[in-house]
């Protein structure tokens, strides 16, 4: 195999976990035509990969559900359409702070010195429309969360930042309304989004996605009994300052995510992700922690049923 198609395919299936785990984050939406690539005799995963391929993958690694994330108007419904058709499958839907300026008729070149791709939705729905499409969708009963929505000073300039404000505070009101939970995407915007937070009342169960702060922030999220869910970052080498703020926060509040496609975990870094790799990560989580494996597992779905599922 090429060094090329080495680092386009999917990684191995781990070993299983002792006890199944729940992803409460990532992005996996229904099948598309021209999709032909599932497991092979094998076993060996495919890229794109089915869904009936990210079931059994999922079952052989020890993952038992995993909440898909739609945040773009045309995923909104694709999510939901998945959790109806398999049970193994949640749904939490939101428009993304990157999504809001362009839904506002903002575009301009980020901090990161990318273009925004603006597209057909985005011109044919103002901010308000957008989310309310979303306030629309999330009553049906396969959304357990309104996500991920918040702040990213990465991706949006300057112009941005009103229109990813006023959909944040949107979405926390959603979200209160609903009695769901809130997934939060904050990159790069730490106070700006605790700021927010406070001042408008954080829902009962509030989520830092693919959490990215360090110790201080940690103790800002345990002091308010808000959840930080950890990605592949964690397992970075150069991210030593997650790794404390893994350390610093409580059981309870701690969950574990893939974000797939994006960030799978060491020794994987730069391959498409799924959720059965968040494997890996939770036995990184339960290295860093020091911890025995099977009581990290028994403590992030006792975290992940309490964040979610339980009303």
């Amino acid at each position: 195999m090429s060094k090329k198609k080495g680092r386009s395919a999917l990684p191995p299936i781990p070993e299983p976990l002792p006890i199944p785990v729940i992803d409460n984050h990532t992005h996996v939406g229904t099948d598309r035509p021209g999709q032909v690539q599932n497991l092979d005799d094998d076993g060996n995963p495919g890229h794109p990969l089915l869904i009936e391929g990210q079931l059994r993958a999922m079952r052989q690694a020890g993952v038992s559900r995993a909440i898909t994330v739609g945040c773009e108007v045309p995923d909104l419904r694709d999510v939901i359409d998945l959790a109806r058709a398999h049970p193994e499958f949640s749904a939490a839907i939101a428009i993304h702070p990157n999504e809001a300026p362009m839904h506002a008729g903002v575009v301009e070149i980020a901090p990161d010195g990318l273009e925004p791709q603006v597209e057909d939705h985005h011109r044919q729905y103002d901010l308000d429309e957008a989310i309310d499409m979303v306030a629309d969708l999330a009553r049906e009963p396969e959304i357990v969360a309104i996500g991920e929505t918040g702040l990213d000073y990465f991706r949006t300039g300057d112009a941005g930042r009103s229109a990813q404000q006023e959909s944040f505070r949107a979405h926390i009101r959603l979200a209160k309304e609903l009695g769901l939970p809130l997934q939060i995407h904050d990159r790069e915007a730490h106070e700006d989004t605790v700021r927010i937070l406070l001042e408008d009342g954080a829902p009962e169960r509030t989520v830092f996605h693919c959490f990215s702060g360090d110790r201080h922030l940690a103790e800002i999220l345990a002091e308010n009994g808000w959840y930080a869910s950890f990605a592949g970052t964690v397992t970075f080498p150069r991210n030593g300052g997650l790794r404390e703020a893994l350390r610093a926060l409580p059981a309870e509040l701690i969950l574990v995510e893939t974000d797939a496609p994006y960030l799978t975990a060491h020794p994987h870094r730069g391959r498409p992700n799924a959720p059965y790799l968040v494997t890996l990560t939770v036995r990184a989580m339960a290295e860093i922690r020091g911890v025995p494996l099977d009581t990290v597992c028994e403590e992030l779905v006792e975290a992940t049923e309490m964040a979610y599922f339980r009303r």
